[in-house]
């Protein structure tokens, strides 16, 4: 029996991935922390949304990415340059993880949506950072 790779099964994804993987190729240390916050927003939502419509297997998947791109900020902080900031961020972030933890054992979409709330005010604070 043979077996597609899940990327050959699922176009769109593989679109996702191709277009993801190009994006960060091109960018920045600062545009890079950008689109990994509109990254973790998207797959907050998407999760929140597979959590009211009880697509667990579409939840699943979007909690374990929005979980690695809040260990990926948090791995990438620099403590020595951004002294109390890396610091607050790296509590946000841990308490970020522990907010999306408790809410994929739940099965409503609420609370991965008050997560991306969060976290959009952050990236919001970002983007201007960025253009000043």
């Amino acid at each position: 029996m043979a077996y597609a790779s899940p990327l050959l099964r699922d176009p769109a994804r593989t679109y996702r991935e191709i277009d993801l993987a190009g994006r960060t190729a091109a960018a920045d240390g600062p545009a890079l922390v950008q689109l990994l916050y509109e990254e973790l927003t998207q797959a907050l939502r998407v999760a929140a949304w597979a959590a009211d419509h009880k697509q667990f297997a579409t939840r699943s998947e979007r909690v374990t990415r929005a979980t690695a791109i809040l260990f990926a900020l948090e791995a990438n902080l620099d403590f020595e340059k951004g002294g109390d900031v890396s610091r607050i961020l790296a509590r946000f972030y841990t308490g970020c993880r522990k907010q999306v933890i408790e809410a994929s054992l739940g099965t409503e979409g609420a609370r991965f949506r008050a997560v991306a709330a969060e976290l959009e005010e952050i990236a919001g604070a970002w983007r201007q950072a960025r253009a000043a």
